[in-house]
């Protein structure tokens, strides 16, 4: 879990029940059934005709898994450096046919590991897997960032909701105004909650759903276009240090990974 997020999260929330407390004790004034409908069912809907139906469930999956921590990390960096590094070792020993267990004894290794030591194996060129694993790369990244513009038009259309919910307040109040007076209290609810719950949903859960869904893979693709120049060194079965210095070159400096050092990465990681 992220706990980044997750702190932030309740400290919007946090600010939203205090800001509420200092002018009333009446929680639910600030609940409206009617404009949570218009503002989130008008969203999903339109959400929904806008874009292909798989797409739109997996940027609500993106806004579920909001407070989860993205898969790389600079540790992880720093550690599939080390085991290009080690593969490297077993290729000068004993040539890429070495490189086969690694796929019949990692069982919860990710598909582009895998992908990269088939290549390799194959006997493609450097240059040939640099490429393919690329190209692997950049159609992940492509495909799984689809929902981020999803993300978006739900951020803008969630205020624009809440607006028409404005409007049905303020029709239900102004026909209230000579038959029904009691009935103008209701219709100015719906009126500005609607607005409220459009700017929440759009500040606290569409928008942030989005920058963190393309953080996570923008991460991941800078993490596996860095395997991919690993990939390549080992198919040109260059030497380890030369493997260690390349790929620390694309590195922050205090994640770099160090061959002399028993322990790895210079941090105290164990070597992968």
């Amino acid at each position: 879990m992220s706990i980044a997020t997750l702190l932030g999260f309740l400290a919007a929330i946090a600010i939203i029940f205090l800001a509420i407390i200092e002018v009333t004790s009446d929680f639910g004034a600030f609940f409206h059934l009617s404009g949570v409908l218009l503002v989130f069912g008008g969203t999903l809907a339109a959400a929904f005709m806008g874009y292909e139906f798989r797409y739109v469930i997996q940027a609500l999956s993106a806004v579920g898994g909001l407070f989860i921590k993205g898969k790389a990390d600079r540790r992880l960096l720093t550690v599939e450096t080390g085991k290009i590094i080690r593969w490297g070792y077993l290729v000068k020993k004993s040539g890429l046919v070495a490189l086969e267990k690694e796929i019949k004894g990692a069982k919860n290794q990710d598909h582009f590991l895998n992908y990269g030591i088939e290549l390799v194996i194959t006997g493609y060129s450097g240059d040939e897997v640099r490429s393919m694993l690329g190209a692997a790369s950049t159609g992940a990244f492509q495909r799984n960032t689809a929902p981020v513009e999803i993300l978006k038009s739900m951020a803008g259309n969630g205020p624009a909701f809440g607006m028409v919910g404005t409007l049905v307040g303020l029709v239900v109040m102004l026909q209230s105004l000579q038959s029904n007076p009691e009935g103008i209290g209701e219709g100015f609810a719906v009126a500005i909650l609607a607005t409220l719950y459009g700017v929440i949903s759009a500040r606290m859960i569409f928008m942030p759903a989005s920058s963190k869904l393309l953080q996570k893979e923008s991460i991941l693709r800078f993490r596996n276009l860095l395997l991919s120049e690993g990939f390549a060194m080992l198919a040109d079965q260059k030497s380890p240090r030369y493997i260690q210095d390349r790929m620390n070159s694309y590195l922050d400096p205090a994640i770099h990974y160090h061959i002399d050092q028993k322990s790895g990465g210079g941090k105290g990681k164990k070597a992968a």
